[in-house]
């Protein structure tokens, strides 16, 4: 009988630890073999928590191509779909097969330093800021057309998936993620009589490159957020963004959950 390894992953508050427990039993009950040490042969990993415990599952497990789902347990919880005062429908929605699997692209940065270059890969954003909270001066292009001279506290460029976070708080559109594109929006943009920068967001095809190219003297003072990690490379000359090649896979099982999750997180 093949055995049907579940992964657990979880952080590290009370509430997460006792539901996989709880989980864990009733999973076991019905034959499955959860385990907390990350398996690849597993057919499902589940991350307990909130959507900063799914965005850490997702890159410590290397963006792997099993189906993940995820257990509210944190405060917002916009990737995680299950409640979890409602464990027992969901492992019998799984078991018989009560779910479509979609896919959540993922974003892809080429990091040029001076001697060398760099792959990044995030789930929701890619942001481009100066250290220590000063202003960044830099030019924009896409697909090697000059679009500005950015002038503020940085840009993001985020994920259809990644709409709904720290691209919504500065104003950016929600975009669903069936879509593949990228959205471009900017943080704390200057306008004044010196500087000229755009105010909104743009929503650029996905197949498109997005080069960011920080003025010589950020070159040594430029950070890089990639879902929330700092990531700081000495000698920065250019970025070039756009959509990975990559996804992964997420269960759903409703498929108006998007649309309530929407209006029960937001309004």
């Amino acid at each position: 009988m093949k055995e049907k390894y579940i992964n657990i992953l979880m952080n590290s508050n009370f509430e997460s630890k006792k539901t996989s427990k709880e989980l864990m039993k009733k999973l076991s009950d019905r034959g499955y073999n959860p385990t907390t040490t990350f398996s690849e042969n597993a057919e499902l990993t589940i991350c307990i928590g909130g959507d900063g415990t799914f965005i850490r599952s997702i890159h410590k497990s290397n963006f792997s191509q099993i189906p993940m789902v995820g257990i509210n347990t944190g405060h917002l919880g916009f990737y995680q779909e299950i409640s979890s005062d409602k464990i027992d429908e969901f492992i019998d929605d799984y078991s018989n097969g009560n779910y479509t699997i979609e896919e959540l692209k993922l974003i892809g940065a080429e990091v040029f330093t001076k001697n060398r270059s760099h792959i990044l890969t995030g789930l929701n954003e890619i942001a481009l800021k100066a250290k220590n909270s000063k202003i960044i001066h830099m030019n924009i292009y896409i697909n090697r057309n000059h679009l500005e001279k950015f002038s503020g506290d940085g840009v993001l460029v985020a994920t259809p998936s990644g709409s709904t976070a720290y691209n919504f708080s500065l104003r950016g559109a929600l975009v669903h993620h069936s879509l593949e594109v990228m959205q471009l929006t900017p943080i704390a943009p200057i306008n004044s009589a010196a500087y000229r920068s755009l105010s909104s967001s743009i929503v650029i095809p996905g197949n498109y490159i997005i080069s960011l190219i920080p003025e010589k003297r950020y070159i040594n003072s430029s950070l890089l957020l990639v879902d929330g990690e700092e990531f700081f490379f000495s000698g920065l000359k250019k970025i070039n963004l756009k959509l990975s090649n990559k996804s992964i896979k997420k269960l759903i099982f409703s498929q108006d959950s998007y649309w309530n999750n929407l209006k029960s997180k937001f309004l």
